[in-house]
């Protein structure tokens, strides 16, 4: 004998015994809320099944009691407490399932305890015919919702209950028990199955979403290193003035205090520092992108670039017209590169999705801001299959609000679309644009 295993040494087998009371107690002796699963259709189609388990309990109820009655011989009263069991057991499980499986096993069971002893021969025994409808039913419901597991446990205390039922109120050859097993494993497996898909279905489309949320995080995360790299130039370029102002300040004024070489010293090193740390940022947000090499060393634009971008896609086909209102002033270096990579992001779209569209880019300065507005016409013809990775507009949501403006995108009544971009640029003073020269 194997003694090995056991909890306390005793044999495996006597342990695994032990446990099944306790685990049918915690499987089938419970009755918490479990109601059917909301059906993704309109409000009455979604209603259909509690119609047809309402209809289909009316009438196992009233057929359960005629049987009774006339078949059983029980008297009136009895036979219809039975029979308003099995129904209403039939109608609980559509919300709790395993209380009403316990009234529809213990209204089969009163039934064959109450029964005549004459039964005749054509008399199902121990369930009436109608009954086995509605207890099949009701495992069906019970598998529909809980594990396979409990499921079956409950679809063997159905079986022994029936074989209880025969060994010590056996009415002569009047068993019904082939038949009535074969309706309940059958019902029982349906419903299993049917959770099983349902089950497998909501957990695909919580992966789905799941893999929509990495996906967009991911693509925000791209987004935001490819800005990243792109500022990093300009920041580069206003420390290093600064390092270099610092280092010509001593030499433009007369006998400079020590104080003052001293200051404009630990500035200096302190652009340098800064620099030196930028080039390791850079360094960390282009080692999964061998693309940025190319263009490590590249000026970014500025809309003193737009006529040539403008002039890059007309000759590639598109209609392009310019419309610039207000007084054009230097903005600083990063509104100037995110300007242009806006008009750039929504010309390169409308290019993509929307063939032989004429487009409208429109500047407009204003002292405390740009405003760009970049609308296309509806497009001649369907757009062709597009191989780009489809997040412009979210470069540009990000370009904007890293300025603190806003943008809108959206299609226009006509059938084109139109983009919208309001950007903070204060007009830079004098002061501000010498910064940009040593």
């Amino acid at each position: 004998m194997i003694t090995g295993g056991g909890k306390g040494g005793e044999p495996r087998w006597r342990t695994a015994l032990l446990a099944v009371p306790r685990t049918l107690r915690d499987d089938l002796w419970t009755a918490a809320a479990d109601p059917l699963p909301r059906l993704s259709r309109p409000l009455l189609l979604a209603r259909l099944p509690h119609a047809v388990v309402g209809v289909l309990a009316y009438a196992t109820g009233v057929l359960t009691a005629d049987f009774l009655i006339h078949v059983y011989q029980l008297v009136p009263g009895l036979a219809l407490l039975l029979a308003l069991c099995q129904s209403a057991a039939l109608l609980a499980a559509m919300f709790r399932p395993i209380p009403a499986w316990w009234m529809s096993t213990a209204a089969m069971v009163g039934a064959a305890v109450a029964a005549r002893s004459d039964l005749p021969w054509e008399a199902g025994f121990p369930w009436t015919e109608p009954g086995i409808l509605a207890q099949a039913a009701t495992a069906f419901l019970l598998a529909l919702r809980v594990r396979p597991r409990v499921a079956a446990e409950a679809l063997g205390i159905n079986v022994l209950a029936g074989l209880g039922c025969l060994m010590f109120l056996g009415r002569g050859q009047h068993e019904n028990l082939t038949q009535a097993v074969s309706l309940l494993i059958i019902a029982t497996l349906l419903g299993a199955a049917l959770r099983g898909r349902r089950v497998a279905r909501t957990q695909l489309v919580a992966q789905e979403e799941l893999t929509a949320e990495e996906r967009a995080r991911r693509t925000l995360l791209e987004e935001r290193n490819r800005i990243a790299r792109e500022l990093h130039d300009v920041v580069a370029h206003h420390m290093s003035v600064i390092s270099i102002q610092a280092q010509v300040a001593p030499h433009l004024v007369k006998d400079p205090t020590d104080e003052l070489t001293e200051n404009l010293a630990g500035i200096r090193q302190n652009a340098v520092d800064a620099l030196t740390e930028l080039r390791r940022v850079l360094g960390v947000l282009r080692s999964e992108d061998p693309s940025a090499e190319g263009v490590r060393h590249a000026p970014q634009p500025t809309l003193g670039r737009l006529d040539e971008l403008i002039a890059n896609v007309t000759a590639a086909g598109l209609t392009v017209t310019t419309e610039t209102t207000g007084e054009p002033h230097a903005l600083s270096p990063g509104a100037e590169l995110s300007a242009f990579r806006i008009v750039q992001e929504a010309l390169s779209n409308a290019m993509r999705h929307a063939p032989g569209a004429t487009v409208r880019v429109q500047l407009g300065y204003g002292p405390e801001g740009l405003t760009l507005r970049v609308t296309n016409t509806a497009p001649d013809g369907p757009a062709a299959p597009s191989p780009g990775s489809g997040h412009g507009l979210l470069g540009m949501r990000e370009r904007t609000a890293m300025l603190g403006g806003e943008l809108a995108a959206g299609r226009t009544p006509d059938g084109g679309y139109e983009v919208t971009a309001l950007l903070p640029a204060p007009a830079r003073t004098p002061a501000d644009a010498g910064e940009d020269t040593p």
